[in-house]
C-alpha cells in the first residue's frame, strides 16, 4: 500500500522551460515528476529517487531546491486502490531541480510514455493537476524574485 505522502519535483531549465512527462496508462495526463515517500525515507531522498526512476536524471542532493511548501488534495478515485482502505487525501511536498534542456532523459516505460520541454505558460495548460499548475506558477514567482523581477 502506498503512503499518502508524496513529492512533486518541478524540473526546469535555467531559461524557465518545464520538463513534463506523460503517464503511460493515462495518455494525455502530463505532469512533473511525482511519487510516494517510502517508509523511512526523507522527503529529499524521495525526490531524488523519483527523479532518477522516472527520468533517469541523477542529481546530487544540493541541486534540489526544497520549497517547504505542501498541498493536500483528494486522491482521484481511479488511484485510491493503491492506498489503505479509507485513505482519500494525500499531502504532496514540492521541490524543484534546474537542469540544462540537453540533459538526457530516460523514461521508465511502465510509468511514462513521452517527455517534452515546454515554456512555462504552455506547461500550465498541459498539466492535469492543480498542484502541478500551482508549482509552475510559484516557480515563476521564485525565479522573478531571485532574478530581480526579470
Amino acid at each position: 500500500m502506498k503512503r499518502p505522502q508524496s513529492v512533486l519535483v518541478l524540473i526546469h531549465s535555467p531559461e524557465g522551460d518545464i520538463l513534463l512527462i506523460e503517464r503511460a496508462k493515462h495518455p494525455g495526463f502530463w505532469q512533473s515528476v511525482t511519487g510516494s515517500v517510502e517508509p523511512g525515507e526523507s522527503l529529499l531522498d524521495a525526490a531524488r529517487r523519483e527523479v532518477a526512476e522516472e527520468t533517469g536524471i541523477v542529481a546530487p542532493a544540493e541541486r534540489f531546491d526544497r520549497w517547504h511548501h505542501s498541498s493536500r488534495f483528494e486522491i482521484f478515485p481511479i488511484w485510491r486502490q493503491r492506498y489503505a482502505p479509507g485513505v482519500t487525501h494525500n499531502t504532496e511536498h514540492m521541490f524543484s531541480l534546474c537542469v540544462p534542456r540537453n540533459t538526457p532523459v530516460t523514461l521508465a516505460p511502465d510509468e511514462h510514455r513521452a517527455w517534452r520541454w515546454l515554456p512555462w505558460r504552455e506547461a500550465l495548460d498541459a498539466v492535469f493537476s492543480w498542484t502541478n499548475r500551482d508549482a509552475i506558477r510559484m516557480l515563476t514567482q521564485r525565479k522573478m524574485l531571485r532574478a530581480g523581477g526579470s
